[in-house]
């Protein structure tokens, strides 16, 4: 973005109404977390937010939505890529050492995996086309919405193709949010273990993180670090999508570089070093928290009940094989690559 539209975006006022909406979700999630129920069952802040603005999204935020809106994307998209940046103090490359070569090849497996299957059931199973079935498949497989839009041009896919790749991601990756904390206890992982299986399975970096943070701090820092692993997996996989003639004229121009994934390591290397103060890290961790609380309740604002409508039957299907697959392959790529490298 240009330094003039930035300007221009900071003097509308739907900027900061829309800032202020989804700040004012965070705080009632924050406060909601607080209350003896809310820790009884094991719901914090990040997963109280984003419900929040679940429920206003579908409720009256459409009646102020043109007021709020530029303030929300900007919120769901800048500020929860700051969130996962600063996220990083709170990582260390001890921790990453801890996830290890089992950790890189559970993301490679499930990446590959799961593409493939996304292109085979998509085609052959339910007549999708290419680029629909190569959009959802990308979603599902690396982080979601982000590498939808990121694989867009390197397969030429048609706005509304990438619209319902999207929709998928958002109702299967909102879903597997508050879903795995439930199967958590069921699963036979330890916290480590069930920070890999969270992180190497679930769409998005924000439902990561509230997966993770469901359980303790521990099982998100890991969900965390597995998934910036797949994250940034994303620039080989379109590099190698180009190669297999997908797009090429456009991929050279247009790859996308996550770069938040980059400065996310950096700030761990940071954290590694000791460079600050135990107390200055408290400090950015505080200032993180509401940097990710506030981007889920902006990404609570844009869920819609008519995503599962925009997206259609087939699209849906596919979807939710790749969910279960997610979920029931990934467990088990987790236990036999954890026993093979234990």
């Amino acid at each position: 973005m240009s330094l003039a539209k930035t300007t221009n975006l900071f003097r509308e006022s739907s900027f900061w109404l829309g800032i202020v909406l989804s700040v004012l979700l965070a705080a009632g999630g924050t406060t909601l977390a607080d209350m003896s129920w809310a820790k009884h069952l094991g719901l914090s802040g990040l997963t109280l937010a984003i419900l929040l603005g679940i429920f206003v999204g579908n409720t009256f935020f459409g009646r102020i939505a043109h007021h709020t809106a530029k303030g929300v994307d900007f919120s769901r998209s800048t500020l929860l890529r700051a969130g996962i940046i600063f996220f990083g103090f709170r990582i260390s490359f001890q921790q990453i050492a801890q996830v290890g070569w089992a950790g890189i090849l559970i993301d490679s497996a499930m990446v590959f995996l799961t593409f493939l299957l996304a292109v085979q059931l998509g085609q052959r199973v339910f007549r999708l086309d290419r680029q629909t079935s190569m959009l959802i498949g990308a979603g599902s497989a690396i982080c979601g919405a982000a590498a939808v839009l990121a694989t867009e041009p390197v397969v030429k896919g048609q706005a509304h193709k990438v619209s319902v790749a999207v929709a998928t991601v958002v109702v299967f990756g909102t879903i597997s949010m508050f879903l795995y904390p439930v199967l958590y206890p069921h699963l036979g992982l330890s916290v480590q273990e069930y920070g890999i299986y969270a992180g190497s399975t679930i769409h998005e970096v924000a439902q990561v993180v509230a997966a993770g943070s469901a359980v303790n701090e521990h099982a998100a820092d890991t969900a965390v670090i597995e998934k910036m692993m797949r994250v940034m997996m994303l620039a080989p996989f379109l590099l190698a999508l180009s190669s297999f003639g997908e797009g090429k004229e456009e991929a050279g121009k247009r790859i996308t570089i996550p770069w938040f994934a980059v400065l996310f390591i950096v700030a761990s290397g940071v954290n590694s070093l000791h460079v600050f103060s135990a107390a200055v890290i408290q400090h950015i961790n505080a200032i993180d928290t509401i940097l990710l609380s506030t981007a889920m309740g902006a990404l609570g604002l844009r869920t819609h009940a008519g995503a599962i409508r925009q997206a259609g039957l087939k699209p849906l299907m596919l979807a939710s094989l790749l969910f279960a697959f997610l979920i029931v392959g990934g467990y088990a790529v987790n236990r036999i690559v954890m026993h093979l490298m234990g």
